[in-house]
C-alpha cells in the first residue's frame, strides 16, 4: 500500500484483521474527530444508488440522552465503514498486525453500520464537548464498490436480533421499571419462582406463569409511570402490596405456587395467567387505589367473582381476536372495564365510549 502524506491523514493505533480474504483495520478514534471524518450526506440520493438506510431522526434523541446522562457510564460499540481510496497501514517493528493507520482527510467514508451512532455523538459534542475525548472503536474496509457496501450493509443488519423485552428488563440497570420488576419477581407473590426472566412469552410446557416484561408492564400502569420515570420507595412498596394482596384472592395462582396446578393448564385455561390479563390487573389497581384509597384492599376481594375462563362471553369479545388472546392496548382496556364493573369502580368518560364500540352480547 502506497505511503500517504501525513500533514494531510488521521492517524489512528490500529489492529490489522483478515476476513475472507479481504483486509480490514481496527482504529481507535477520538469522538471529536468522528462528525468529521464520517460527513457525507447521502439522504437525496435514490435507494439503489446507496449503500445505507436514510437516517431516522426519531432514534437519534434518545441515543444523545443515554449519552448526556452517562458520561462516565456509556457504552458505544465499534462503527463499521468503507473508504473509497487507498489508506496506509505501518506496522510497527517486530509487531503482528500492528500499527497505525492513515486515513486521508479528504476520503470519502461510508458508513456502513452506526450512522445512527455517529449521529448521536455529534449532537452530543455540542452540548458537552469533553466527550470528544473519549474513543470509540471504528472498522475501516477498503471500499470495493457500491454493490460490495450494499452487501456489507445487508449481512451486517440481516443477522441482528432484538434482544426480547423480558431480557432487556432483566439486564437494564439504569430503567428504574426494570429495577422494579426484577425486586418484584426475586421477593413478591405471585411472581416468586413464577416468571421467566428471559424470554417474552412462555413456551406451552414452561413451569414459569407470568414473563419479567409483562409484570414492568403491568406495574408501571398500576403506578400510572411512563418509560423513564423513576419510583419512590413508597411507590414500590406499594406495587409489592397491591401484588400480594391480589395474590389472596386468586386462587389459581396460589395453586400454581404450591405446584397442586400446572402453569401450563392455567395458561391453557385462563386469562388471568396471560400477560393481557396482568396488565388490565395493573390498571385495575391504579383506578381502585385512586377510587378506594383508604379500603381498596377491602375491596379487592371482590376480584374472586371474575369468570376468568376463555370461554367467558366477556373475554370473547373483550380479551379476543379471531380466537386468539389479544396484546393491544384496546383488548387490554376493555379487559380492565369488565374487571372494573366486577369491582364496582366507575368508568371514565373515555372508558365508556371504548364501551360503545363493543359488539353486542
Amino acid at each position: 500500500m502506497k505511503s500517504l502524506d501525513v500533514d494531510y491523514c488521521y492517524s489512528f493505533p490500529a489492529v490489522r484483521g483478515m476476513q475472507a480474504g479481504r483486509p480490514f483495520y481496527i482504529a481507535t478514534c477520538p469522538m471529536r474527530i468522528i462528525p468529521k471524518i464520517f460527513s457525507f450526506d447521502e439522504s437525496e440520493v435514490p435507494p439503489e444508488l446507496r449503500a445505507q438506510r436514510t437516517l431516522n431522526k426519531t432514534r437519534i434523541p434518545e441515543m444523545v440522552r443515554y449519552l448526556l446522562e452517562n458520561p462516565d457510564d456509556y457504552v458505544f460499540s465499534a462503527l463499521t465503514a468503507s473508504i473509497a481510496v487507498d489508506i496506509a497501514f505501518e506496522e510497527y517493528p517486530a509487531s503482528h498486525n500492528l500499527g497505525t493507520l492513515r486515513v486521508p482527510m479528504d476520503a470519502q467514508i461510508l458508513i456502513n453500520d452506526g450512522q445512527h451512532r455517529r449521529k448521536a455523538i455529534e449532537q452530543a459534542l455540542q452540548e458537552r464537548p469533553e466527550l470528544g475525548q473519549d474513543n470509540i472503536p471504528v472498522m475501516f474496509f477498503v471500499d470495493e464498490g457500491l454493490k460490495r457496501s450494499q452487501q456489507m450493509f445487508a449481512d451486517l443488519n440481516k443477522h441482528a436480533i432484538k434482544p426480547s423485552p423480558s431480557l432487556s428488563t432483566l439486564y437494564d440497570h439504569r430503567d428504574p421499571s426494570s429495577e422494579l420488576a426484577r425486586h418484584l419477581a426475586r421477593a413478591t407473590v405471585p411472581f416468586i419462582g413464577l416468571t421467566e426472566m428471559e424470554r417474552s412469552s412462555v413456551s406451552a410446557l414452561s413451569s414459569k406463569l407470568f414473563t419479567l416484561s409483562s409484570i414492568k408492564q403491568a406495574t408501571r400502569s398500576l403506578l400510572g409511570k411512563g418509560p423513564k420515570d423513576g419510583y419512590s420507595t413508597d411507590e414500590a412498596e406499594l406495587a409489592a402490596t397491591y401484588w400480594e394482596n391480589l395474590y389472596k384472592h386468586m386462587p389459581d395462582w396460589q395453586m400454581a405456587m404450591s405446584k397442586s396446578i400446572s402453569p401450563a393448564h392455567l395458561r391453557q385455561e385462563y386469562v388471568h395467567a396471560h400477560a393481557v390479563g396482568l396488565h388490565a390487573l395493573g390498571l385495575l389497581g391504579r383506578s381502585l387505589i385512586a377510587y378506594k384509597p383508604d379500603t381498596w384492599v377491602t375491596e379487592l376481594e371482590k376480584i374472586r367473582d371474575v369468570d376468568w375462563r376463555k370461554t367467558n362471553p366477556e373475554w370473547l369479545r373483550r380479551t379476543m381476536s379471531h380466537g386468539k388472546l389479544s396484546k393491544s392496548i384496546s383488548a387490554i382496556r376493555l379487559t380492565c372495564n369488565a374487571l372494573k364493573n366486577i369491582i364496582k369502580v366507575p368508568l371514565t368518560d373515555e372508558e365508556v365510549e371504548l364501551e360503545q364500540q363493543l359488539p353486542e352480547k
